[in-house]
């Protein structure tokens, strides 16, 4: 599967934002890399780990800026990211108490995809909220 790549079109136009996903990107990235260098299951859990604190501490920034400048979607957005946390979170769980097969290219392909879904179709929407009150 190749990498997830961070493209122009995922802006939302806040600088830090856009960071903390091409940050994101990279942890997927790592975590597909030690998948298929075939790491054992401590390697694996850590970057696991690392890349759900990462992506709490991004749900986290943005839900901060959405009660800074009452974005009026806030509620519905944070519903978003905390679904998403809580599947992870299940995933984390099984594979803490299953096999390292369970931790497979089908968790990297759904964050892959569920992170492009979401910047694509909930992230874009807030960038215009932001920047009007100053947030770039």
């Amino acid at each position: 599967m190749p990498s997830i790549t961070w493209t122009k079109d995922l802006t939302v136009d806040v600088e830090v934002l856009d960071d903390d996903q091409k940050k994101v990107f990279a942890m997927i990235d790592e975590l597909q890399e030690a998948i298929m260098a075939g790491h054992d299951r401590g390697t694996l859990e850590a970057v696991l780990d690392r890349l759900m604190a990462y992506t709490r501490f991004h749900f986290a920034r943005e839900e901060e800026f959405f009660a800074q400048t009452g974005y009026s979607a806030a509620a519905a957005h944070k519903r978003q990211h905390d679904a998403m946390v809580k599947w992870v979170r299940n995933v984390q769980a099984r594979f803490k108490d299953g096999s390292v097969a369970m931790l497979s290219l089908e968790l990297r392909s759904f964050l892959q995809s569920w992170w492009i879904t979401h910047i694509q179709g909930s992230d874009k929407k807030y960038g215009p909220c932001l920047n009007a009150k100053g947030i770039h």
